[in-house]
């Protein structure tokens, strides 16, 4: 499962623009709880815990606690805005999470044993097609990241979808394609012919 985080929260009592404003001037990021066929909740968030949450990486991916007032409430964050010029931490939307949901995340790519790729110490160049995939996942069991092997991967070879091992009840929400998630590219002015070329020509030279 992915790392998680607890923030705490405060109900906001007001809501709207100059709410949030208010919010801002306070230090506080606003946010809201929604789902679980239950009233949105409209709340404010601390500043610095909350940056050092979003900022860590994986947010979208994460289920969170947030403790408003004493309860404690499982959610994962669906989306979150940034302000435009300063980059800091506008707003969150959270979805309220409970034992046996199913949700759609977008789940990082890793890659492994680049070191010891073929392709890649023949000088290729590893091409990411895609850096996460999105997967419909267990609630209470969302991965941290999938991995792609390139232990064995050559000049040319392409990673798909089918090759990777994924983690027991999740599955791409892409099904009606193997899809590529990766490529082992040949350098520029590198190509098969030219290999073979260079073979011939030292064949000849033997035989000279």
């Amino acid at each position: 499962m992915a790392n998680s985080y607890e923030l705490k929260a405060t109900v906001r009592e007001r809501v709207g623009k100059g709410a949030a404003r208010a919010a801002r001037r306070e230090g506080l990021v606003p946010a809201v709880i929604y789902g679980d066929k239950k009233p949105a909740i409209s709340i404010n968030l601390p500043y610095k815990e909350t940056e050092l949450a979003v900022f860590r990486g994986g947010f979208l991916s994460q289920i969170g606690t947030l403790d408003l007032d004493g309860k404690k409430i499982t959610v994962i964050a669906k989306d979150f805005q940034l302000e435009p010029v300063r980059d800091f931490v506008w707003h969150i939307d959270f979805m309220r999470v409970t034992a046996g949901d199913t949700l759609t995340v977008d789940i990082p790519v890793r890659f492994l044993n680049e070191e010891e790729c073929p392709g890649i110490k023949r000088g290729g160049v590893l091409n990411i097609v895609r850096h996460t995939v999105e997967m419909t996942v267990p609630a209470t069991s969302i991965p941290e990241a999938i991995e792609v092997d390139l232990a064995n991967e050559d000049l040319g070879s392409t990673q798909h979808i089918s090759a990777v091992k994924l983690p027991e009840g999740c599955q791409p929400t892409i099904t009606d394609r193997d899809f590529t998630i990766s490529t082992i590219a040949a350098p520029a002015g590198l190509n098969e012919s030219d290999e073979d070329g260079e073979g011939e020509g030292e064949a000849e030279e033997g035989e000279a």
